[in-house]
């Protein structure tokens, strides 16, 4: 009886293998002899999808990048550029927020990977379809990664241990319900992130009028998301 085959070993057999480890023990878990062993294959036999292991991380956080929403900054879309950073941002962080252990990768910059320069150029696009200048896209661009990555690097609320001795009130005396914020963690830094973008997009409108330039492809006057 002939033995079952093995399935074919491809680029997105390994880029699901690794994603699986990353996610499950971090960064430093990704090697290519364990890939191997996982895949159930030689380790040589990965050089011929892959030069090394930063090309296979590269492939995973291009991986994420592919589930980032960019429909809001579709031509056809109604949104004005506004409402399109904004929701944007929440496809953006909620993506990074599932594979948290990837973000470093990420915040590094799109350099090759398709799928992130798929996403610098609808949100360079938009913003200059917008009516703002290609230089003050590009720092909105930038800034936006910024904050979106700097959120996903890590918990605020997750940072306080929920041991209530550990916030002495005669050392910590406005730190008295501390303790509860990490059980609140998803609550507290989902809030804190709508919060910090709000302000950012305020603070973008206020120059709007400044920066902004007459196009025929300007959008509708921003509503507030």
């Amino acid at each position: 009886m002939a033995r079952p085959r093995k399935p074919l070993l491809s680029r997105d057999r390994i880029v699901e293998a690794a994603s699986a480890l990353v996610d499950a023990e971090g960064l430093d878990a990704v090697s290519t002899r364990r890939l191997a062993a996982v895949l159930g294959v030689s380790g040589p036999s990965l050089y011929n999808h892959f030069r090394n292991k930063d090309e296979i991380l590269d492939a995973v956080a291009d991986a994420v990048s592919v589930q980032v929403d960019l429909s809001m900054f579709e031509a056809s879309d109604p949104r004005d550029w506004r409402a399109a950073l904004h929701d944007w941002a929440l496809s953006y962080r909620a993506a990074l927020a599932a594979h948290p252990h990837i973000v470093p990768v990420l915040a590094r910059g799109p350099g090759r990977r398709p799928a992130g320069l798929r996403v610098a150029d609808a949100v360079f696009g938009a913003m200059v379809g917008a009516g703002w200048p290609p230089a003050q896209a590009t720092r909105i661009g930038a800034l936006m990664r910024y904050f979106i990555t700097g959120s996903a690097l890590g918990s605020f609320a997750r940072g306080f241990v929920d041991d209530e001795s550990a916030y002495d009130p005669a050392d910590y005396p406005h730190l008295g319900q501390a303790h509860l914020l990490a059980e609140r963690g998803r609550e507290v830094d989902e809030g804190a992130f709508e919060t910090g973008l709000r302000a950012l997009l305020d603070g973008l409108a206020l120059q709007y009028e400044e920066y902004a330039r007459p196009t025929e492809t300007v959008r509708r006057a921003p509503k507030r998301p």
